[in-house]
């Protein structure tokens, strides 16, 4: 289906990097016989170069094993080059290898730093120690053969030339996660170092239905436009991009014959926030209301021209701060509805509660008129289209991960069944269930992903993930689900802050200027530049630790009563002034400005 040219130059598939003091040199060590890549370490500058330099007897460099060239991110004074140190193989997408990035690794070309002045030297420091927090990124995956950007049906929908370009050309830039590190590159005609990198999530699993084994394999993409850690992107941007826009495509080979199904996610279409500010639930901010039906009306031109008819699962609760964003949501999407584009609300907590998941064939019986109509890709053995896919279910609550990911699973399981009674594998009233280990296997591939898009958004797995594992609540999955809950309270009000820098920097929504970045470091005070939560907390429980021992020394001397009220209320005044400015002492973005 995706058969390349010979004529296109391949991607080195592994390289050796020599660090010699003033130059990185990366060489292929594949089997190829192409040129080597000499990155300066003075200003990151790239050339081409025939072969290794001799080491010097004295100093003999690093080398390091790497298996790509994930890009090149320029700073104030220093260029930072990231490459990759570790991959796994995860298993074959339409038969081609992919692999997982297991290590990223940062390479500063940044002796220049010397000659420069101690406040940039100082601001160098604070953005390139954000890298370290870009080298964590999870869930990376990347293919030396296809393009793991495109689904199936866009796959084997293009053109003969365009199958002949390398795959960073071919790539969808919405889901390429490098496509920013990768310009300095592309703009040297680096072609075999280009490596397309995605994020999200690979599965998959094979089983046997009596004599036949068929092939299920989901694969995740996460878009880049407006992607973030979760309370500190929600919503849309004025270009009606969401935040937390996922295309899950599960796809099913059996006998030679491909089967595609791709469903999307994402954030409420609308200007809205949740900034934290140290309570447990944030309240949810609706921002430019007379923005709301062109941002909407953006977003969706944008998903019919990409996906065809669009059908709106919404499942957010109906009273409280959600009610009045699904109020606002459903009312605007009256501007848009039309024949093409379908809203529906399905309250899920009020008509599953917290245990009964399986209502939710209410919720199919509503949405399986569209699913039949606009169907999915179906291809024979010979790669010819039978069947293609002519619209999507949007999905989402408010994270678009709980919620969203056992409505997904439902849908995919249905699914999968209708493409297994067209095939012939299924009877006409039988259903994955009649198979336990299709069934286990299904459910494992589905919990894992919705795990897999929870950690990048949210730092945390899924709740709710044991009915999608178990099919049914358990009491470890509601303990755990608790546990998660407080740890994404502990990410998104004293660690997401950072990370969120770190992935606007990485993807290039922030691009660092001197004039402006200098300007701004100088200008830090007030508040801000002394509030510390866990200086703030600690001196709160040293207050009540004294009131505490001064309340004892009272029978020795009534005087102590005075100094335990004394402590006690300079910790409820130091609580209180910390609760006021809760805002203050989260850790919050610093990088703001849109690119």
């Amino acid at each position: 289906m995706m058969e390349k040219a010979d004529s296109v130059q391949k991607l080195y598939t592994r390289m050796r990097l020599w660090a010699f003091p003033d130059q990185f040199v990366i060489e292929p060590t594949d089997g190829s016989s192409g040129s080597s890549l000499a990155v300066s370490r003075v200003d990151g500058s790239m050339k081409l170069i025939d072969e290794v330099p001799e080491c010097s007897s004295l100093r003999v460099p690093k080398i390091y094993t790497i298996f790509g060239v994930v890009g090149m991110l320029r700073l104030l004074a220093g260029s930072y080059l990231l490459v990759i140190t570790e991959r796994e193989s995860v298993g074959s997408y339409l038969g081609h290898p992919i692999f997982k990035i297991s290590s990223l690794k940062v390479f500063p070309c940044d002796n220049s730093l010397k000659n420069t002045p101690a406040e940039q030297k100082k601001i160098e420091t604070e953005f390139s120690a954000l890298l370290n927090v870009a080298e964590k990124s999870s869930g990376l995956f990347f293919s030396y053969e296809t393009n793991l950007t495109l689904s199936a049906q866009r796959l084997n929908d293009l053109g003969d030339e365009s199958r002949l370009l390398p795959l960073w050309r071919q790539a969808e830039p919405r889901f390429l996660w490098n496509n920013y590190m990768l310009e300095v590159l592309i703009d040297n005609k680096l072609e075999p170092y280009l490596l397309p990198v995605v994020q999200g999530s690979f599965h998959h699993f094979q089983a046997a239905i009596g004599k036949d084994i068929i092939d299920v394999t989901l694969i995740a993409r996460r878009c880049t436009r407006r992607n973030g850690t979760r309370m500190w992107r929600r919503g849309a941007d004025p270009d009606g991009y969401v935040a937390n826009f996922v295309e899950t495509e599960q796809i099913m080979q059996f006998n030679g014959y491909t089967a595609s199904f791709v469903q999307v996610r994402g954030s409420i279409p609308l200007l809205w926030q949740q900034i934290v500010d140290l309570t447990y639930k944030p309240k949810f901010e609706l921002l430019k209301l007379e923005e709301a039906p062109r941002v909407l009306e953006r977003h969706f031109l944008d998903l019919r021209k990409k996906y065809g008819a669009v059908l709106v699962v919404d499942l957010v609760n109906t009273h409280g701060g959600e009610g009045r964003l699904c109020e606002k949501f459903g009312e605007t999407m009256q501007h848009v509805a039309s024949n093409d584009v379908r809203y529906l609300h399905f309250d899920f907590h009020h008509i599953c509660g917290h245990v009964h998941f399986d209502r939710l064939s209410i919720l199919y019986e509503q949405i399986s008129d569209f699913l039949e109509r606009n169907g999915y890709l179906l291809l024979n053995e010979k790669g010819e289209k039978m069947k293609e896919q002519l619209g999507v279910i949007r999905t989402n609550c408010i994270d678009c991960l709980d919620r969203t990911n056992v409505t997904q699973s439902m849908i995919g399981r249905n699914m999968l069944e209708y493409q297994l009674r067209r095939l012939g594998v299924f009877g006409a009233e039988e259903t994955i269930t009649s198979h336990p280990n299709l069934d286990e296997s299904f459910k494992i591939l589905w919990a894992n992903h919705g795990d897999d898009i929870s950690i990048q958004y949210s730092g945390t797995p899924a709740l709710k993930g044991d009915f999608v594992r178990f099919g049914h609540r358990t009491v470890q999955g509601i303990v755990q689900d608790g546990c998660n809950a407080l740890l994404r309270y502990y990410y998104n009000n004293f660690r997401d802050g950072t990370k969120q820098d770190a992935i606007d920097l990485i993807q290039g929504h922030y691009i660092v200027s001197v004039s402006r970045d200098t300007a701004a470091s100088s200008q830090k005070g007030g508040l801000e530049a002394i509030a510390s939560f866990p200086m703030a907390f600690a001196l709160v429980l040293t207050g009540f630790l004294f009131a505490t021992m001064s309340l004892r020394q009272v029978r020795y001397d009534f005087r102590h009563f005075f100094f335990s009220l004394m402590w006690a209320g300079i910790s409820v005044g130091i609580a209180a002034f910390v609760r006021a400015n809760g805002r203050v002492f989260c850790n919050r973005p610093r990088l703001h400005n849109p690119r």
